[in-house]
Formats: C-alpha cells, structure tokens, sequence
C-alpha cells in the first residue's frame, strides 16, 4: 500500500508527534517502539479495509483523510493491544483518535475488518458484536445497558444521530434511519428503521443497492 506523502519511518515520526501534542508525557521512545514493532501489521489491516470502501482510491492511504487516519489510530491501537497486552500505547492511540476525530472507540473493541466512517465527529462505540461492512455517520452510538449488549449484523447503516443500546439485535442489511434510536429493539433484516409511535420503530424495505455506494 502506498503511503501518501509518507514513508514508513516518516509515518512513525508522525504519529509519534501527534502523540507528543496530546499526551505531553516524556515517554516518546517507549511510543515509538511500541509503533514501529506493530505498524506492519496495523497497515496490513488498513490497506484491506481501504481497498474495500468504494469513495476511497484503492492501495493508497493519506494520512490526511480523517477518516482513514481515525481508522489508522483505532487499527494501530488495537493491535499493539492484541498482539502485546501492553496498554500505555494503545491509551495514547485512543486519546489522540478523541481529540483528533472526536470519536470514542477504544482499543479493547473488536470492529469488523471491514467498516466505514463517513464522519467520525461524536461516534460513540462501545462493546458490542459488530458485523462485517459497517456504515457509520456523525453522532451514531452503539451501547451496553448493564451486561445487555447490542448485535449488529453485516451490512449495516448508521445514519447521524442513531443509537443502538442494550440487547438490541439488529439483523443484516438494516439501514437506521438518522435520529432513530433503537434501545432493546429488534430490527428484522433488509429493513431501514424509522422512528413510530413514542419508543416504537416502523419498517420499510432497505434498497438493494445501498451497500454499492459504500463498498466495493
């Protein structure tokens, strides 16, 4: 994968002094360590989720697109976590990811392979089961009620301004239609869900080719 306008050691450099403005520590060295020893990796996952999102040039990841590098934060964090179980770097990554794309995605959650975020600015994602081609918008939330978890299924839209909480079971190919909360709901598959009757949702049938503006 091509980095634009980077190389892989500039990349590090990069990283390292976003993290240097957000988390003034003293500890860089032990960051970039931390970075260089899992950022193949990380890229590795990014250059599959990049070369699947239809609005994005397939092979190429600039740093400078704030979704891509909100993605980048959340991959980069997420496998030194995985791989390691060390947490000082992958707190730093999710610190700059919240100030940097106002997005709440810890390192611990496991996102698909495989997702999309149109614009992260107040994306809220806590533990849940995440399927496969996820669409997120602005202000979307996905969360936990006590030990109740939401399932979101393949495919699934995330218009602004949506929530999905507690033991919500949102089938594939559903579309949450923006300002729509569904809290302990469920959605039947290939269904965009509108807001009904106080607390209530209605359905209508999701276009086939929604999916086709999104993922290749």
């Amino acid at each position: 994968m091509k980095l634009v306008d980077h190389t892989r050691a500039s990349l590090i450099d990069y990283t390292v002094r976003q993290g240097e403005a957000v988390v003034p520590d003293g500890r860089s060295e032990a960051f970039r360590a931390s970075i260089d020893a899992h950022l193949d990796e990380a890229l590795a996952r990014l250059s599959k989720l990049i070369d699947a999102c239809a609005p994005w040039r397939p092979g190429q990841f600039n740093i400078l697109q704030s979704s891509q590098h909100c993605i980048y934060l959340y991959f980069l964090a997420n496998t030194i976590w995985k791989q390691s179980g060390e947490t000082a770097a992958p707190t730093r990554l999710f610190l700059m990811n919240k100030a940097f794309n106002g997005i709440d995605l810890f390192y611990e959650i496991a996102m698909p392979e495989v997702f999309y975020i149109g614009h992260s600015v107040g994306i809220v994602l806590a533990k849940a089961v995440y399927g496969n081609h996820l669409v997120l918008y602005q202000n979307s939330t996905v969360g936990r009620h006590k030990a109740d978890i939401p399932s979101i299924g393949d495919r699934v839209v995330l218009y602004p301004n949506t929530a999905v909480i507690g033991r919500s079971v949102i089938e594939d190919d559903v579309v949450i239609s923006q300002g729509v909360s569904a809290v302990n709901k469920h959605v039947p598959r290939g269904s965009i869900a509108y807001a009904g009757a106080p607390g209530e949702l209605t359905f209508r049938r999701r276009p086939d080719d929604l999916m086709q503006e999104y993922f290749r």
